[in-house]
């Protein structure tokens, strides 16, 4: 029988163990920094082993009451460092995503898509076996072709990148892997008009973007390539996502490249052009088409090894085209027409 003084002694020093145990993890998980000159959060993130395409969000979460504009941090303030996450909640690309089993849905999570957006129900499996490269222009310290919407500026890499978030959750929805090779850590798909301007994207997995263009396209075909050896066997396409510049009074509709050595880079435009055809028929019926089919020597179309088509969705300086990617409703009708045409050529791909 144990004395009860002893006993008593003995649960707590084990109470005062296990408490301080638990505030040295506690202290571990969540690490402290003080600011310096020239840290911003991407480089007090990488310093501290965490992926800022992951963690960027906790830290601003954390942090927020002492974050400046454009969350820049302040010299000499103490700021808290995420814990890291387990292994299954690092989900921020497609294919690492976590399925979430029912009886009769079948659910994946991605954060890349946002809170809002992040669940996606697979609807089919029309897609299944297809892999698609989608990719924005631009984006990091290059915004692309910038235009004005009233006071507000319009920069083509956010407006090209919401409509390829949007284009790969449909094609997931249909069974497809998809790979975002421009990402956002910070912005997932956005239902607003007015999309704000950043430099914080990266280049898949998370490399930052470099400002000499031809270093950037490199960087983005060495990335396409590497996942396409990866998959080698599988049907394959990218698409390449942007917006033109022209004057203000040209309008244009959506049109297609692709490199004029490939003829399934042929038959992958005509068939996201046919779709484009029939969905105006459909949905807006007298209107007319106009887009067009072309071939262009562009770096993307002519080094990538993946089939590609590389899209224009409109005038960025023209006021009616801005209202087919400034409102929401218009970028996802763009993903969801895309993502017809992208089905349509894996059913001929099969035949």
């Amino acid at each position: 029988m144990l004395h009860p003084f002893r006993y008593g002694s003995t649960m707590k020093q084990l109470f005062v163990g296990l408490l301080l145990l638990m505030l040295s993890l506690a202290s571990f998980s969540q690490e402290k920094v003080v600011a310096k000159n020239g840290d911003g959060i991407y480089s007090l993130l990488r310093n501290h082993g965490r992926n800022p395409a992951e963690y960027l969000q906790a830290f601003i979460e954390l942090n927020r009451a002492n974050l400046g504009k454009d969350h820049s941090l302040f010299i000499g303030r103490t700021y808290t460092i995420p814990p890291l996450k387990s292994k299954t909640s690092m989900l921020t690309t497609p294919e690492e995503a976590l399925v979430t089993p029912g009886p009769q849905k079948q659910i994946r999570s991605y954060e890349i898509f946002g809170p809002k957006y992040r669940e996606v129900e697979i609807v089919s499996n029309q897609l299944k076996g297809a892999i698609y490269y989608l990719l924005a222009g631009h984006g990091g310290p290059d915004p692309g072709a910038v235009g004005k919407y009233g006071k507000h500026q319009l920069c083509e890499d956010e407006y090209a990148y919401d409509v390829v978030l949007r284009l790969g959750r449909e094609l997931i929805a249909q069974g497809a892997i998809v790979y975002i090779i421009t990402r956002d850590p910070s912005d997932g798909i956005r239902d607003s008009e007015i999309l704000r301007c950043d430099r914080d994207e990266v280049c898949y997995p998370n490399l930052s973007i470099p400002l000499d263009h031809n270093k950037r396209l490199a960087q983005r075909k060495n990335a396409v390539n590497k996942l396409f050896a990866k998959n080698k066997g599988a049907y394959q396409r990218l698409i390449v996502v942007h917006l033109d510049s022209r004057s203000k009074g040209e309008d244009t509709d959506v049109y297609f490249y692709h490199d004029k050595r490939s003829d399934l880079g042929q038959r992958l435009c005509e068939n996201l052009h046919q779709s484009m055809k029939e969905k105006y028929e459909e949905h807006q019926p007298g209107r007319g088409y106009h887009g067009t089919i072309g071939t262009r020597g562009l770096f993307m179309l002519r080094y990538t090894h993946p089939v590609t088509a590389f899209i224009e969705l409109g005038n960025i300086q023209n006021s009616r085209d801005q209202k087919r990617f400034i409102l929401p409703s218009n970028r996802q009708a763009l993903a969801e027409w895309l993502a017809f045409g992208l089905m349509r050529d894996y059913r001929e791909s099969r035949k």
